[in-house]
């Protein structure tokens, strides 16, 4: 294997892997993991009607991009309370809506004659036609996500545990809280082509879960799940190089191994401990 040539794809798989899998720990911890597939299928409608408006290629990033932070942007302008539904209800109903609007999309183009074939590339990603261009864009992304993780830091933990408790305790939640659907929008609308929008849900969940079952503390979580998510998406191409079998799906199965590994290990120490003290 070329390393320098397919150099851009692996850094591209760890960035993208390292950014989901660190804020999944937050999707996780809010217990919200309908959030990130919901926010990725407004950005894959958007991308759809970019196409059908004649975009290709990298710019197909904007309207994917516009489409994922006007859905992050109704969800933190929407107040539960005063909808009267959970943030849960808000998710699907978003959800169902921007599913509809991507495969209504995606039906036009036969209607225009249009090849479908980027679209297509959006939906089971396409990490090995990643190049140095994407990567210094998600580069640029995950920093962007790793500055609001340290000036937020106290803020997030405070919502982690309970928005009316952050409130009363002076965080303004709504602000907060839209800045970061904004940073999720950003995150997974960039990493789309690494597993793709129907995929991408396992790279925010997985290492996240897998980091919670290996270590304590939110920093040490947010680290580990880093690392897992790295390892994940470095991983899977890899082993997709070597067996050349599709590379979303070896990330996304790697990073379930990974899982099962994380929770066989916790349960390994529990019983050690358990007979330790006995």
């Amino acid at each position: 294997m070329d390393l320098l040539f397919w150099a851009p794809v692996m850094c591209a798989g760890v960035i993208a892997g390292a950014s989901t899998g660190m804020l999944g720990v937050y999707i996780v911890g809010m217990r919200i993991p309908f959030l990130g597939i919901c926010v990725a299928h407004a950005a894959l409608a958007g991308a759809v009607f970019g196409a059908l408006g004649g975009l290709s290629g990298g710019a197909l990033l904007l309207p994917a991009l516009a489409g994922a932070l006007l859905a992050g942007l109704l969800l933190g302008v929407i107040d539960p309370q005063t909808a009267r539904a959970d943030v849960s209800v808000l998710l699907g109903v978003l959800f169902s809506l921007s599913m509809g609007l991507a495969f209504l999309g995606l039906g036009l183009f036969s209607v225009f004659g249009v090849s479908d074939n980027e679209v297509r590339s959006l939906l089971w990603g396409s990490l090995a036609f990643c190049r140095w261009r994407d990567v210094w864009i998600m580069a640029g992304t995950a920093a962007f996500e790793l500055a609001f993780v340290v000036l937020f830091y106290k803020e997030i933990r405070a919502i982690l545990f309970s928005r009316t408790h952050a409130a009363a305790a002076g965080v303004r939640v709504a602000v907060v809280w839209t800045l970061f659907l904004i940073v999720t929008s950003l995150v997974l609308t960039v990493n789309f082509q690494t597993v793709g929008g129907l995929m991408i849900y396992a790279l925010l969940t997985n290492p996240a879960v897998a980091a919670s079952q290996l270590t304590r503390g939110c920093g040490r979580v947010l680290a580990v799940a880093a690392l897992l998510g790295a390892a994940s998406g470095l991983g899977g191409f890899l082993i997709s190089a070597v067996t050349d079998l599709p590379t979303g799906a070896m990330i996304v199965i790697l990073s379930a191994l990974l899982l099962v590994g994380a929770v066989g290990w916790a349960r390994f120490q529990n019983a050690s401990d358990s007979s330790r003290s006995t």
